[in-house]
């Protein structure tokens, strides 16, 4: 037990390092071809701090741990909001422009829910105990993610003028090398948090699900709650919300549709319609919270904490 708890935090301490090397590397490459400091933003900053969920996923359905998939997904998409901004909302409220008011939580909106619909119609057509997302539904989750992106590069080109360009952290050389490197090590580091996971929760009797939803879960989300929470104290609030948004539907969209591109499918016994519609009620809550008077308060965010306390209660209690 004690290894397996030991090469578990190893794994998160190395996906977390790797993910955060990789960023400044991807972000050096992107300066190096004169791309906007917007542009690197929207782009990198997102398939980085994404990028130990995304190596998570693929390794865990590769070996048959669905649950493990499901739950990297949707634990990660319910801290990022209710715990993440939340504490960001309550440390300092966060202003909330128009703009992210009318495009951007929308384009979150209908991405969540398109993915909750997904989960419920197999949920509901088939074995509630044993519901199973196909290569149909990893194709429609790209889908949404292009089309997410094809608004990033337009509002990105029609603003370009009005980015400077940033000197690169590191050479072309070092920053291919860096990226090459990093991407073993979170393939190495995700292997050892699937595997190790997996072995604590059966020495536990436990489901992978409650050992993914906290210790995977909180501790790969630690980039984004470290870049949320200290843009929110700078005044930083389209950082803050941008990350987020950005993140919860690269998860959806890349983390959880290219595997299932790949590898065609996968079941999960875990789950039940709370799961599913905390996410949903989680995107609701940012978005009515947002558009109610264009500001997070320490009101909504110590509320947004509370329904993650809630429904985290509920699972290690089910």
């Amino acid at each position: 037990m004690l290894k397996a708890i030991i090469l578990l935090i190893v794994g998160l301490v190395l996906l977390i390092k790797c993910s955060d090397i990789f960023i400044d590397a991807i972000s050096s490459i992107a300066t190096n071809f004169k791309m906007s400091k917007m542009m690197s933003a929207l782009t990198v900053a997102a398939f980085g701090t994404c990028a130990p969920e995304l190596a998570i996923s693929f390794n865990s359905i590769s070996s048959g741990s669905g649950d493990i998939a499901i739950a990297n997904v949707l634990g990660s998409n319910i801290v990022n909001i209710l715990l993440i901004i939340g504490v960001a909302a309550f440390i300092n409220p966060i202003k909330v422009k128009n703009d992210i008011v009318k495009r951007e939580l929308p384009i979150l909106l209908a991405v969540t829910s398109m993915f909750s619909i997904s989960i419920i119609s197999h949920y509901i057509g088939g074995i509630p105990e044993d519901f199973i997302l196909n290569r149909v539904d990893g194709i429609l989750f790209i889908f949404f993610f292009l089309v997410f992106i094809f608004y990033i590069v337009s509002a990105v080109k029609s603003k370009q003028g009005f980015f400077e360009y940033s000197k690169p952290k590191y050479s072309m050389i070092i920053s291919i090398l860096l990226v090459i490197v990093c991407c073993i090590g979170i393939v190495f580091a995700s292997d050892l948090v699937v595997d190790n996971a997996r072995e604590i929760a059966s020495l536990l009797n436990i489901s992978t699900k409650i050992i993914t939803m906290t210790v995977v879960v909180i501790g790969t989300s630690l980039p984004e709650m470290t870049m949320t929470v200290i843009a929110a104290k700078k005044g930083e609030f389209d950082i803050a919300l941008g990350n987020i948004i950005g993140t919860n539907i690269f998860n959806i969209g890349v983390v959880l549709g290219l595997p299932l591109l790949v590898y065609g499918g996968f079941s999960s016994s875990s789950f039940n319609l709370i799961d599913i519609m905390t996410v949903q009620v989680a995107v609701f809550a940012l978005y009515f919270f947002s558009s109610n008077d264009k500001v997070l308060s320490k009101v909504e965010g110590s509320v947004m904490i509370m329904l993650f306390a809630i429904y985290y209660a509920y699972i290690l209690a089910y």
